[in-house]
Protein backbone atom coordinates (compact mmCIF):
# COMPACT_ATOMS: atom_id res chain seq x y z
CA UNK A 1 0.00 0.00 0.00
CA UNK A 2 2.51 2.55 -0.19
CA UNK A 3 2.34 5.71 -2.12
CA UNK A 4 3.98 6.00 -5.27
CA UNK A 5 2.56 8.98 -6.00
CA UNK A 6 5.42 11.34 -4.03
CA UNK A 7 3.42 14.46 -4.99
CA UNK A 8 1.09 13.48 -1.74
CA UNK A 9 1.41 12.93 1.50
CA UNK A 10 -0.93 11.25 4.83
CA UNK A 11 -2.06 14.11 6.79
CA UNK A 12 -3.33 12.72 10.61
CA UNK A 13 -4.87 13.95 13.58
CA UNK A 14 -5.13 12.43 16.88
CA UNK A 15 -7.15 13.57 20.50
CA UNK A 16 -7.14 11.68 23.36
CA UNK A 17 -9.01 12.70 26.30
CA UNK A 18 -6.72 13.21 29.54
CA UNK A 19 -7.70 11.51 32.45
CA UNK A 20 -6.58 15.08 34.37
CA UNK A 21 -5.08 18.34 33.32
CA UNK A 22 -1.46 17.67 32.23
CA UNK A 23 -0.42 19.18 35.86
CA UNK A 24 -1.96 16.30 37.52
CA UNK A 25 0.50 13.58 38.96
CA UNK A 26 -1.74 11.42 37.21
CA UNK A 27 -0.62 12.52 34.04
CA UNK A 28 3.26 12.84 34.85
CA UNK A 29 4.08 9.70 33.38
CA UNK A 30 2.69 10.81 29.84
CA UNK A 31 3.75 14.59 30.03
CA UNK A 32 7.36 13.27 31.38
CA UNK A 33 7.75 11.42 27.69
CA UNK A 34 6.70 14.15 25.69
CA UNK A 35 9.51 16.17 24.58
CA UNK A 36 10.91 12.24 24.04
CA UNK A 37 8.36 11.42 21.46
CA UNK A 38 7.82 14.62 19.88
CA UNK A 39 11.72 13.86 19.05
CA UNK A 40 11.32 10.15 18.05
CA UNK A 41 8.49 11.32 15.38
CA UNK A 42 10.59 14.33 14.11
CA UNK A 43 13.84 11.34 13.55
CA UNK A 44 11.28 8.44 12.07
CA UNK A 45 11.71 7.94 8.79
CA UNK A 46 8.98 9.11 6.36
CA UNK A 47 8.12 11.84 9.14
CA UNK A 48 7.27 15.48 7.12
CA UNK A 49 5.84 18.10 9.84
CA UNK A 50 3.74 18.27 13.14
CA UNK A 51 1.66 21.12 14.22
CA UNK A 52 3.97 22.64 17.04
CA UNK A 53 2.76 25.22 20.01
CA UNK A 54 5.29 28.08 20.84
CA UNK A 55 8.67 27.66 21.86
CA UNK A 56 7.49 28.09 25.59
CA UNK A 57 4.75 25.37 25.04
CA UNK A 58 4.22 22.78 22.72
CA UNK A 59 1.39 21.47 20.74
CA UNK A 60 -0.30 20.21 24.28
CA UNK A 61 -1.54 23.48 24.56
CA UNK A 62 -3.18 23.65 21.14
CA UNK A 63 -7.15 23.24 21.47
CA UNK A 64 -9.16 21.91 19.03
CA UNK A 65 -12.50 21.68 20.66
CA UNK A 66 -13.31 23.92 23.47
CA UNK A 67 -12.34 20.57 26.34
CA UNK A 68 -9.11 21.52 27.73
CA UNK A 69 -8.57 18.05 28.36
CA UNK A 70 -8.86 17.19 24.81
CA UNK A 71 -5.01 17.04 23.55
CA UNK A 72 -4.35 17.51 19.99
CA UNK A 73 -1.39 15.87 17.67
CA UNK A 74 -1.36 16.76 13.77
CA UNK A 75 1.28 15.38 11.73
CA UNK A 76 1.72 14.72 8.00
CA UNK A 77 3.44 11.40 6.64
CA UNK A 78 5.04 10.57 3.76
CA UNK A 79 3.44 6.95 3.73
CA UNK A 80 0.74 5.16 5.54
CA UNK A 81 3.35 2.61 6.45
CA UNK A 82 5.97 5.44 8.08
CA UNK A 83 3.22 6.82 10.34
CA UNK A 84 1.99 3.01 11.10
CA UNK A 85 5.79 1.83 11.63
CA UNK A 86 5.80 5.15 14.32
CA UNK A 87 3.10 4.84 15.78
CA UNK A 88 2.73 1.63 16.63
CA UNK A 89 6.30 0.06 17.03
CA UNK A 90 9.42 1.43 18.81
CA UNK A 91 9.65 3.69 21.76
CA UNK A 92 6.06 4.97 20.71
CA UNK A 93 4.53 2.20 20.03
CA UNK A 94 5.43 0.66 23.20
CA UNK A 95 4.51 4.20 24.64
CA UNK A 96 1.11 4.13 23.04
CA UNK A 97 0.35 0.49 24.13
CA UNK A 98 0.09 2.34 27.78
CA UNK A 99 -2.52 5.36 26.79
CA UNK A 100 -5.41 4.03 29.26
CA UNK A 101 -3.03 5.50 32.09
CA UNK A 102 -3.56 8.66 30.78
CA UNK A 103 -6.62 8.94 28.07
CA UNK A 104 -10.20 8.05 28.69
CA UNK A 105 -12.30 6.32 26.06
CA UNK A 106 -13.83 8.04 23.88
CA UNK A 107 -17.49 7.48 22.03
CA UNK A 108 -16.58 9.32 18.73
CA UNK A 109 -13.38 8.68 16.14
CA UNK A 110 -10.51 10.08 17.61
CA UNK A 111 -8.21 9.75 14.76
CA UNK A 112 -8.32 10.86 11.34
CA UNK A 113 -6.25 10.22 8.21
CA UNK A 114 -6.22 11.91 4.58
CA UNK A 115 -4.54 12.51 1.72
CA UNK A 116 -2.88 15.89 1.22
CA UNK A 117 -0.63 17.67 -1.51
CA UNK A 118 2.75 17.37 -0.43
CA UNK A 119 3.22 21.22 -1.06
CA UNK A 120 0.24 21.99 1.64
CA UNK A 121 0.37 21.31 5.37
CA UNK A 122 -2.60 20.83 7.19
CA UNK A 123 -4.24 23.36 9.53
CA UNK A 124 -6.18 23.21 12.71
CA UNK A 125 -9.44 23.53 10.77
CA UNK A 126 -8.49 20.89 8.56
CA UNK A 127 -8.15 18.64 11.42
CA UNK A 128 -11.31 19.46 13.08
CA UNK A 129 -13.75 19.38 9.76
CA UNK A 130 -11.87 15.74 9.44
CA UNK A 131 -13.02 14.59 11.97
CA UNK A 132 -16.46 15.97 11.94
CA UNK A 133 -16.81 14.05 8.80
CA UNK A 134 -15.30 10.76 9.71
CA UNK A 135 -17.81 11.23 13.13
CA UNK A 136 -21.00 12.31 10.37
CA UNK A 137 -19.90 9.81 7.47
CA UNK A 138 -17.87 7.03 8.35
CA UNK A 139 -14.59 6.30 6.47
CA UNK A 140 -14.60 8.19 2.74
CA UNK A 141 -11.98 9.49 1.04
CA UNK A 142 -12.05 13.05 3.13
CA UNK A 143 -10.77 11.10 6.62
CA UNK A 144 -10.30 7.46 7.27
CA UNK A 145 -8.62 5.41 9.22
CA UNK A 146 -5.73 2.61 8.99
CA UNK A 147 -8.92 -0.14 8.86
CA UNK A 148 -10.17 1.68 5.53
CA UNK A 149 -6.77 2.10 4.15
CA UNK A 150 -6.61 -0.57 1.51
CA UNK A 151 -9.97 1.41 0.54
CA UNK A 152 -8.84 5.03 -0.15
CA UNK A 153 -4.73 3.63 -0.67
CA UNK A 154 -4.40 5.99 -3.62
CA UNK A 155 -3.98 9.09 -3.44
CA UNK A 156 -6.95 11.38 -5.00
CA UNK A 157 -6.62 12.16 -8.50
CA UNK A 158 -6.88 15.98 -8.97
Amino acid sequence: MTSTHSSFHLAQVNVARARAPLSSPVMEGFTSAIEAMNRHAESSPGFVWRLKGSPEADAETIRLFEDPLLLVTLSVWESPEALRAFAYEGAHGTFFRRREEWFQSMNTPNYALWWISAAELPTLADAHQRLSHLAAHGPTPTAFGFAHLAQFAAPPVE
